[in-house]
């Protein structure tokens, strides 16, 4: 039976209860998780007065593996574990030489690799090796439908909630870039006002810059009721203001809903908790707009929406298109969705 990837809570787990591997390849596109974990163990594994001489972090742009290896090979100084940390490892170009640490690697030596933007290729001897004695963690990219989740998570572990439509707004501005969510969430976090324990849209529009009443979600929410009078609001919004609009960013929230919306009609039950658990949503709530949305597009008309999106897409991209603005391109494509 394969061995079971290993999650970032299992990761976390395991750091938490003290129950330390001697390796640690960290790898993947998300570099949110690998922060965490790497800065998890910087902070917890050795006191203060053991990090002056057992704690080492460098970057892969200023090492080659033969440095890692040596600085892993030394024993800790009045400590029970070193800690040796390599940052933005994917610049080290040497890195199968890892190898040779691999087949003896010292107990005493909590060895960190940091390796961002891709994943190294899992069928290298060395790394099958370090996946049985130590832990290699693959960091994905969070998918769109669990951000919400991940925001209503972040807020609750600093003693904070968050109003649904606040979440929403947040998970449909900023996108899947954990590292710049969790800044504008630390930003919320310091202008919460004093005793305050529950995050509001108003408070979204005032300090983050999301207008409650003119963003994508809004947008979306009215193309699925099919009111016509409020998406052209909200385009004409846009088009005034299309610095903090891009175009990119609406298509791509678009197609994602109608491509998951395309996929419900393929849902063995059609309810709440059928198409939540088809799409693999962490909340139930979140299938509310689907269900809405089938009472009034048909699964022809979804494909051809898609294919519009796409269209849409590559013009915005001057593919095929010289001359109609960005502002132009999304109200044709709104009408098209609605009619």
């Amino acid at each position: 039976m394969a061995k079971q990837e290993l999650t970032f809570d299992d990761v976390m787990t395991s750091l938490q209860a003290n129950q330390y591997a001697p390796i640690y390849l960290l790898m993947g596109e998300e570099g949110y998780f690998i922060d965490e974990i790497a800065n998890y163990i910087i902070d917890h594994v050795l006191t203060n007065d053991e990090k002056e001489f057992n704690l080492t972090i460098a970057y892969g742009a200023d090492v080659d593996m033969a440095t890692v290896i040596n600085a892993a090979k030394r024993y800790p100084m009045m400590a029970e574990y070193q800690v040796v940390v390599v940052k933005e490892a994917q610049n080290i170009k040497n890195m199968d030489e890892l190898a040779f640490y691999i087949q003896k690697p010292l107990k005493s030596t909590i060895l960190v690799i940091c390796h961002k933007h891709g994943n190294i290729d899992r069928r290298k001897k060395w790394v099958a090796e370090v996946a049985k004695l130590g832990v290699v963690f693959e960091s994905k990219k969070l998918k769109e439908q669990h951000l919400p989740a991940f925001i209503n998570n972040y807020m609750k572990q600093k003693g904070l909630e968050m109003d649904a439509k606040a979440t929403q707004m947040m998970a449909d501005f900023v996108g899947n870039d954990l590292g710049r969510m969790t800044g504008e969430l630390d930003k919320l976090i310091i202008t919460q006002p004093k005793g305050q324990k529950r995050v509001t849209p108003e408070q979204i529009e005032r300090n983050i810059g999301i207008s409650k009443d003119y963003n994508v979600f809004e947008l979306r929410n009215a193309i699925i009721v099919k009111d016509v009078m409020k998406a052209n609001r909200i385009i004409k919004y846009f088009a005034e203001n299309p610095k903090t609009n891009p175009i990119q960013l609406t298509l791509a929230l678009l197609f994602s809903f109608f491509s998951n919306l395309f996929m419900s009609y393929y849902a063995p039950e059609k309810s709440e908790a059928g198409v939540a658990a088809f799409l693999g949503l962490k909340s139930s709530w979140a299938a509310k707009d689907y269900l809405a949305a089938m009472q009034n597009y048909s699964g022809i008309k979804v494909m051809q929406i898609l294919h519009e999106i796409r269209m849409a897409d590559a013009r915005s991209k001057g593919i095929d298109n010289n001359s109609v603005e960005d502002a132009d391109l999304l109200r044709e494509l709104v009408f098209t969705i609605l009619h």
